[in-house]
């Protein structure tokens, strides 16, 4: 089909000239414009009436190639492979993606540090080894009860940090700390956490719009947040993204998410990788990429201390 054949096609900038697809006739006043494919004008709503039965083939193939344009580009940009995880901030080594055991956030100073650091002998300037309660980065001490931690993370929302406000939203979504249980509060802390960077707090809005939680149950804009938390470097969202695809059949989009999840250190994505090689869904190619993908992320986050960290208690595992 020629698409090029209605007078109000754009003229190659975007712009659409101010001819009217109907009549012909030209001027400013040509701005009544068809509301489905926005690509053609018309003088008045008669001769938009008049040639709608002349319009409407190529104006449904304007939007089919505009929805399939535009879910290309949607597809470029989820299937990116977001970037690496920042280095802890005392060894410079790269952080491990296991949240609880691998990481910690201190509520003093707003830094993640990772499991070795936390675990590892503190001392002062002159060389002593000083008190374990006291925060590896900032040398604060620990707080001494939940009010105090509670009033080190209020300070730190108030600072713009991402993950205090996303911490603030899940203690109103707990009606923690002797807050109010209040959904709608803790979505808009997450709204605000999300823009900041924290991937944490898109998942927890798609979440709660999975579960009809401070929202009307909207799969839709569940799957919505659950992309945006995976394009932020996500990894666990990033994995049920692809057991979603493939539970819907669809083992090649699985696969680009399993292989993304993999470089980001998932391990169950591995897993889900190898199932899909044994079942004829991906190649040995792609299995040896993954591998290769976890084994170069292993190297990354290896430390002597973090070993030695894992090796005293299961709590500060991090592979």
């Amino acid at each position: 089909m020629n698409m090029n054949t209605s007078a109000g096609n754009d003229n190659g900038n975007g712009i659409l000239p101010d001819i009217c697809a109907n009549c012909g006739k030209e001027g400013d006043e040509i701005n009544n414009i068809c509301n489905k494919c926005k690509q053609v004008k018309y003088c008045n709503a008669a001769c938009k009436k008049k040639h709608r039965h002349k319009h409407k083939q190529d104006c449904e193939e304007h939007v089919r190639l505009a929805a399939e344009r535009a879910a290309a580009l949607h597809d470029i940009e989820l299937f990116k492979q977001p970037p690496p995880e920042e280095d802890c901030p005392i060894c410079f080594v790269r952080l491990p993606t296991l949240y609880v055991t691998g990481r910690r956030y201190q509520g003093c100073c707003g830094k993640e540090i990772c499991c070795g650091c936390v675990h590892a002998p503190r001392y002062d300037n002159q060389g002593n080894k000083v008190n374990n309660k006291k925060c590896p980065f900032c040398r604060t001490p620990d707080p001494t009860s939940e009010e105090k931690l509670f009033e080190k993370i209020r300070k730190l929302v108030d600072m713009d940090d991402p993950v205090a406000i996303y911490n603030m939203g899940g203690y109103y979504d707990e009606g923690r700390y002797g807050l109010h249980q209040n959904h709608n509060k803790a979505l808009e802390l997450w709204h605000r956490a999300g823009e900041l960077g924290n991937t944490n707090a898109y998942a927890s809005i798609g979440y709660a719009y999975k579960r009809g939680e401070g929202v009307d149950i909207d799969k839709k804009k569940a799957t919505h947040y659950y992309e945006l938390a995976a394009m932020t470097g996500n990894t666990i969202v990033r994995h049920n993204l692809g057991n979603s695809e493939r539970r819907l059949g669809d083992m090649n989009r699985a696969l680009k998410h399993y292989m993304i999840a993999v470089k980001g250190g998932y391990d169950k994505s591995l897993d889900e990788i190898k199932k899909l090689y044994s079942n004829g869904h991906a190649t040995k190619d792609d299995y040896t990429k993954a591998l290769r993908s976890y084994q170069a992320y292993l190297v990354e986050i290896k430390s002597s201390q973090r070993d030695e960290a894992a090796a005293f208690s299961e709590k500060y595992r991090y592979y």
